[in-house]
């Protein structure tokens, strides 16, 4: 499905990003695959080489402005390009309204809204000047929409930037045939998501299974989420069946505008 394709994974080297890398390269891609652990990296890179497809792994921190550049530059200097944008990168810490500091404010926004904001924007100049479309997909948050179990609120104020970017970045991107999405998930069993529970069963002095179990409970299909769903999904807007895909709100805001 996506044989000849080229993709760049940012934060993807584990959890939702790791399985999103294999699942790209199953699918027929060459991937890089970019992170702060350049070593975790180097590992998924060696899945995606088992698998027959061309890899590279990247070291980057997408809070550095200058790491995002080189990111880009060293996909064009070892692909020639690329075809598939995911940001995944991202960061969180478990905290509430009144605990939140200053710092930890930064740090939200400095990773998950900044540097999602100029990754996609450097990848969308480099698919504008290439001239053969493309896709970029934003891994968001459930708690960008309000979800009550999110980390914090500083997470969930730095997710819902990306979502509000990402329907900016859709509508001045389509005329280059690239489509922009962003995918939220929910609870999905990741080593950042055990971490924040780790913390919750210290302040609360329960268990995180049983944390985890209790949430279990509110979920409709009843369990947790599997990075690979996520990956599936980003498969499947980065194929033939993605070309037609834009974020839901333009489509609604599209039939109820009377100048169309």
């Amino acid at each position: 499905m996506l044989d000849g394709k080229i993709a760049l994974v940012v934060g993807g080297s584990r959890g939702i990003g790791g399985s999103t890398s294999v699942a790209l390269a199953e699918a027929g891609a060459d991937v890089a695959v970019a992170g702060r652990d350049v070593d975790a990296a180097s590992r998924k890179v060696a899945e995606i080489e088992a698998l027959g497809r061309k890899g590279l792994a990247i070291e980057a921190d997408i809070g550095e402005m200058s790491d995002i550049d080189r990111m880009i530059g060293s996909v064009v200097s070892a692909f020639g390009g690329f075809d598939i944008v995911v940001n995944n990168a991202g960061v969180t810490l478990q905290g509430g309204l009144l605990d939140i500091d200053e710092d930890t404010w930064e740090l939200m926004q400095r990773v998950n809204a900044k540097g999602t904001f100029f990754s996609l924007q450097r990848a969308a100049r480099q698919m504008v000047d290439q001239g053969r479309g493309g896709r970029i997909i934003n891994i968001s948050s459930i708690g960008s929409k309000g979800f009550r179990g999110a980390s914090s609120p500083a997470y969930a104020a730095s997710k819902g930037a990306v979502n509000a970017f990402t329907y900016m970045a859709a509508v001045q991107l389509a005329p280059y045939d690239i489509n922009v999405n962003a995918i939220c998930p929910g609870l999905i069993e990741t080593d950042l998501m055990r971490s924040v529970f780790d913390k919750r069963s210290a302040d609360t002095g329960r268990t995180t299974n049983e944390l985890l179990k209790e949430l279990e409970q509110s979920i409709p299909l009843g369990r947790i989420g599997d990075p690979r769903d996520i990956a599936s999904m980003v498969v499947s807007l980065s194929g033939p069946s993605g070309s037609y895909i834009i974020p839901n709100e333009l489509i609604r805001d599209a039939f109820f505008d009377p100048r169309i």
